[in-house]
């Protein structure tokens, strides 16, 4: 009997260690793997709970109340509760939607190519996917502050008065929007070099619009971007993510080739 499986156990020993076997198993992308959704709507990530950049360690404590920081938060805040500008107010409640394929409208308004699971089906996985990367490193500092959102202390309306009663009990420091934002911004000017002035603005316009949302403080936007910074650190050194960013270079490229 054992003789008999020999052969069998030795072409399972050379097909494992054949180049090719590896070469398709590192190309599969996540279009080719079934993904859980964390909550409705949510892919998993291409990070693990335990390799998500820890918050707590990265960002600093918020502002202590009276302190100048602090003092700067609440003008900010004021100012941005008292903004003038209907269209950029718009576009802060937009910007507020983390769902798809709403949620690829916040590049397409800059994007000369525009982001579709039709058109570009590898990167809109990893948008999809990088969400959970980025917003979840927030939350080991979220958790532990668990600041107050400004309006709650200044009493006055957000844009979002449908998502209020979930913020109340959310941690405002530091912000996860913010963080997917400036991820997303980081991740998109690998695909789209030509344009990383403009999707750079964008990324840090999609974290003002918290502040103009008046659901989250200046400084909860400043240390976000540093999560979604190192959310992308972090990604780089993650196999399957640098697959689909290949994949999402190429199908770019295609889109873009001389006919």
């Amino acid at each position: 009997m054992k003789l008999k499986l020999l052969p069998l156990l030795l072409l399972i020993v050379l097909w494992s260690c054949n180049p090719q076997t590896k070469q398709s198993e590192q190309a599969a992308t996540s279009l080719s793997k079934e993904l859980k959704e964390l909550m409705p709507g949510i892919l998993e990530g291409y990070l693990s709970e335990s390799e998500y950049p820890n918050s707590l360690m990265l960002v600093p404590p918020p502002p202590e109340v009276g302190s100048k920081a602090y003092e700067h938060d609440l003008e900010y805040a004021a100012k941005c509760v008292g903004l003038d500008d209907e269209a950029r107010k718009a576009q802060a409640v937009k910007d507020n939607d983390l769902h798809f394929p709403e949620a690829a409208e916040a590049f397409n308004i800059v994007l000369e190519t525009k982001i579709s699971e039709q058109a570009t089906p590898h990167l809109y996985m990893i948008l999809r996917r990088t969400l959970a990367d980025a917003g979840l490193s927030t939350y080991t500092a979220k958790d532990h502050y668990q600041r107050t959102r400004p309006f709650v202390v200044n009493g006055t309306p957000t844009l979002v008065p449908h998502e209020e009663e979930m913020l109340r009990e959310d941690g405002s420091y530091p912000s996860g929007h913010t963080a997917i934002g400036w991820a997303w911004a980081l991740i998109l000017t690998e695909v789209f070099p030509d344009q990383a002035e403009v999707i750079l603005e964008r990324g840090k316009q999609f974290g003002i619009s918290r502040n103009i949302c008046n659901v989250h403080w200046h400084s909860d936007v400043v240390a976000g971007r540093m999560m979604g910074a190192a959310a992308v650190a972090k990604l780089h050194a993650n196999a399957n993510f640098l697959i689909d960013l290949e994949a999402a270079k190429a199908e770019v490229e295609a889109i873009n080739a001389p006919v």
